[in-house]
This record gives C-alpha cells, sequence and structure tokens, in this order.
C-alpha cells in the first residue's frame, strides 16, 4: 500500500513592522524566509488601513509581528486586530547588536517578522479594551488632572509671593 505524499502548506505572508510616531516601516517575507517586500506607511488610521491592504495583497497572513504595540503601534495593533489578523508583540533587538550590523528601520522590521517565523516571539500583545483599560483611562485623567491643579497653585503662590 502506498501512501500519498505530504504537500506542504501554502507559502503564508508574516509581516514585521518597526514603529514610530509618525511612519511606520514594514517588511514582509513568507513562511519559508523568503524576504517580498517592504514599505512605509503613515502612522494614521489611512495608513493603518493601506498597510493592511499591502500586506493582504502579498498572499495569506500569517501573522503581523510589531514592536512596540503598547505605545507608538498601539493603533496600528487594534486595527490589525479588528481586521480580523494575529498580531505578535516583537521586543527591540539588543541595541548593541544593531549598531554592529547596521541601524536601520528596514532592518529593524525584517528582525521582527524574523523573530515571528522562528518562534522567538510569542507573545500575544494586550488588548487595550475592556474594564482594566477603561480604569486606566481613568487614571491617566485623574493624574493630568492632580498635576495641573498642582501646576496652577504654584503658580498663584508665585504671583502672590511676587506682587508683595
Amino acid at each position: 500500500m502506498s501512501s500519498m505524499p505530504v504537500l506542504p502548506d501554502a507559502r503564508k505572508v508574516i509581516v514585521g513592522v518597526d514603529t514610530h510616531k509618525h511612519v511606520h516601516v514594514a517588511v514582509a517575507i513568507d513562511t519559508w524566509g523568503v524576504r517580498l517586500e517592504d514599505r512605509s506607511f503613515p502612522a494614521d488610521r489611512a495608513g493603518y488601513d493601506a498597510l493592511i491592504g499591502w500586506a493582504v495583497s502579498l498572499g495569506p497572513l500569517d501573522a503581523f509581528g510589531i514592536e512596540g504595540t503598547g505605545s507608538y503601534g498601539a493603533g496600528l495593533t487594534s486595527a490589525v486586530r479588528r481586521a480580523g489578523h494575529v498580531v505578535i508583540e516583537v521586543n527591540r533587538g539588543d541595541r548593541r547588536a544593531r549598531r554592529a550590523n547596521g541601524k536601520s528601520d528596514t532592518v529593524d522590521a525584517e528582525a521582527a517578522a524574523r523573530s515571528v517565523l522562528a518562534g522567538v516571539s510569542r507573545a500575544v500583545p494586550k488588548s487595550a479594551d475592556g474594564a482594566v483599560e477603561m480604569m486606566r483611562q481613568i487614571k491617566v485623567a485623574r493624574d493630568t488632572a492632580v498635576k495641573a491643579r498642582t501646576s496652577a497653585m504654584i503658580t498663584l503662590k508665585q504671583i502672590v509671593v511676587n506682587d508683595h
């Protein structure tokens, strides 16, 4: 009795993203490690949609490896999740190694994708929604109000002291 040969899974796309305040740099590789493309996108809602559309156009998606999912990459992380794709949180690489090998956003984005491919990065980022996130936002608002009140009190005291 002969067995059927096992065919490899279809190649899927893994997108690594190096996030920044104004621009996100993305590199796509496939599950065989072949680099497909790199692009830069604005760090805003339209840019997130464009990045996701570009990634989808390259083939079936496996995952997005995103640096800074809790800071500059938070908006992108949320948009990718809403689009129904997997997000893996990628830690920034070792600074010394990055400087030795040449530092660039494209290199960092590719490293993020390869980190997901190799299974080095497996963390699922926080969802940034629900009761805990609401409490965090309330605390941020309160802390900001307390800081503003303190600053106003100091200013008023300085005005009173300097006028007399």
